[in-house]
């Protein structure tokens, strides 16, 4: 997917992002197209793999404000949105926001936070603003949530109900560097210093009015119905229980038309929405039968959905 970009403003933040992220371009632009699609992703994969580098590096690189949530058993939901303490010099209640007012939010080994304390994520990520004894207040824009979690670790976690995986634009895992990405990182050592010092390339406004460009992306009707078609058949495929929603289907239509900005393009192609559907759909269906794999069953489908001309 690297080679494939050609917008000369994306590839100047991927290129800027490599410099320091060694072996993770295909989570650097997965993230990226989450980002300007105005979503969220969560990254399952196991620990040490450069989860927290990846989300500094990005807050630097966009010059975005970045706040992380360490979720635990005991975390609660006034952690993670903030509360409202008593004044004794004013006599009013005063409100504290806490660490999901920045613009990029890392919630750290999600599964672990109790279901009650998860939800409190569920307003954030879908209304972008938060509500506290009853008053509302809006979230800075842009704002960007990337979740991790542990695939194989599962005492003491809480699995995320499905309301919630729906929430996430994209589900992707970063996975081990290659043998030279690897072998590059144990020469330099850890680089989580210089991840502070890195110098923006792109500003918060910027940010804003690209988002609203790749919305203006074309996208035929053709395009529309095959997506539709695709998400019909999940619906109806014997080995799923539950199919794509709605959403879903705004995901796929909001992701490929950033995959087309980012090949320089003012138009979708049936390529963009090919190449985007495995990191979107397969986290939101529930199949009947566990031991098939949900990447495999996606495929499947997407396979027997005619192309558009």
């Amino acid at each position: 997917m690297i080679e494939k970009v050609k917008n000369q403003k994306i590839l100047k933040i991927i290129n800027h992002l490599q410099s320091c992220l060694h072996g993770k371009e295909k989570a650097i632009i997965l993230c990226l197209i989450s980002i300007f699609s105005k979503g969220h992703i969560l990254i399952e994969d196991l620990p040490g793999l450069g989860k927290t580098s990846l989300a500094i590096a990005l807050s630097r690189t966009l010059a975005l404000n970045f706040g992380r949530i360490q979720c635990t058993n005991d975390l609660l939901p006034t952690d993670i949105t903030g509360l409202s303490i008593y004044n004794k010099n004013t006599g009013e209640f005063e409100f504290k926001p806490g660490p999901i007012f920045n613009n990029i939010v890392l919630v750290d080994e999600i599964n672990r936070a109790t279901p009650k304390t998860q939800s409190a994520l569920l307003e954030a990520m879908a209304e972008e603003q938060v509500t506290v004894d009853g008053v509302t207040y809006k979230l800075p824009k842009p704002f960007f949530v990337i979740a991790t979690q542990n695939p194989i670790e599962f005492y003491g976690t809480f699995p995320l109900p499905e309301g919630q995986l729906d929430r996430f634009m994209l589900k992707i895992s970063i996975g081990y560097p290659s043998y030279e990405a690897e072998k590059e990182i144990l020469k330099k050592g850890s680089s989580r210093e210089e991840l502070y010092k890195l110098e923006s390339v792109i500003d918060k406004e910027e940010i804003i009015k690209t988002q609203n460009e790749i919305r203006q992306i074309y996208i035929s009707d053709k395009i529309i119905n095959w997506i539709i078609n695709f998400i019909e058949l999940t619906r109806k495929d014997k080995r799923i229980l539950l199919g794509l929603s709605t959403r879903a289907g705004l995901a796929i239509t909001y992701t490929s038309k950033t995959n087309a900005y980012f090949k320089n393009r003012e138009y979708v192609a049936p390529e963009d929405v090919k190449d985007i559907i495995p990191f979107v759909t397969p986290h939101r269906i529930i199949l009947k039968d566990d031991s098939l794999s949900k990447e495999e069953v996606i495929l499947s489908i997407l396979e027997g959905v005619s192309v558009p001309p």
